[in-house]
Order: structure tokens, then sequence, then C-alpha cells
């Protein structure tokens, strides 16, 4: 059975507070509304990360090569809810310092899998990738 616009519109409204975190380096937020048994796949090691604690430190890493007056912002946004279930698949940009200090500017993917607990969506899956390059 399909979800609600609700739904989609709870799920959207949710990006849009965690990108504004991520944006400003805000722990809190970036970690709100997200299970505490999460398994991200991310672009830079750690391939995988298990558990809140394991994906609060990958943000260390984006937090010291991102400064909050860059970019993290979503290009397109496609939602897919079940009433139980849900997937957010977004193209993003993200800014950051290069290799040589320059800013620099980054498109991905990213895919979210949601669960309903208790009435409210919890990230269960995040998945951020770049395509492949022939270097």
């Amino acid at each position: 059975m399909a979800a609600t616009t609700q739904d989609e519109a709870d799920i959207r409204a949710f990006i849009e507070r965690w990108t504004a975190a991520v944006r400003n380096h805000d722990y809190e937020g970036v970690l709100a509304g997200h299970d505490s048994d999460i398994i991200m796949f991310d672009v830079p090691p750690p391939l995988q990360s298990r558990g809140l604690e394991e994906y609060r430190r990958t943000w260390d890493l984006f937090f010291s090569w991102h400064r909050p007056s860059d970019a993290f912002d979503v290009r397109e946004l496609e939602i897919i809810a079940g009433r139980e279930v849900a997937l957010a698949i977004a193209l993003m940009r993200c800014g950051g310092a290069g290799k040589d200090g320059q800013h620099t500017e980054l498109d991905f993917r990213l895919t979210i899998g949601f669960r309903k607990l208790n009435g409210s969506w919890r990230v269960v899956h995040e998945h951020h990738s770049v395509p492949a390059t022939d270097e």
C-alpha cells in the first residue's frame, strides 16, 4: 500500500533539515533521525560504517574539507515511499578545499533508505557515491 503525500513531505522536510545541518557543521542535526544501527556506504574510507558512532566519525573527515559557507545542496530529489519503508534518491553538490587548498565542488549521488518506526521516519541506510572515472 502506498504512503501518503504527507509521508513524502515529511521525508523531504527531513532532507532539508539534514542538508542545512551539514552545511552548518551541526553534528546533532546531522545525526537526528538516524537509526542507531545505520549502515552507510561512503566515497572516502571507510567504505562502510555501521552504527551511529561510526557514522558520526565520517563527518569529522568531511568537515575538515568542507566549510560552513560551502555547498551541500540537493540538485534533484525523488522520493518513493511505502507505508513502512521509503527511499530518497538525489543528485547533490558539495564544496570544499581541494588538494591545492583552492575551493572545489563535487557532484555526487545520494540514496537514503528510511523505515517508519513508531510513526516516525528513521534513516537506516545512507549511500554516497561518485561516478567512476577512467583515471
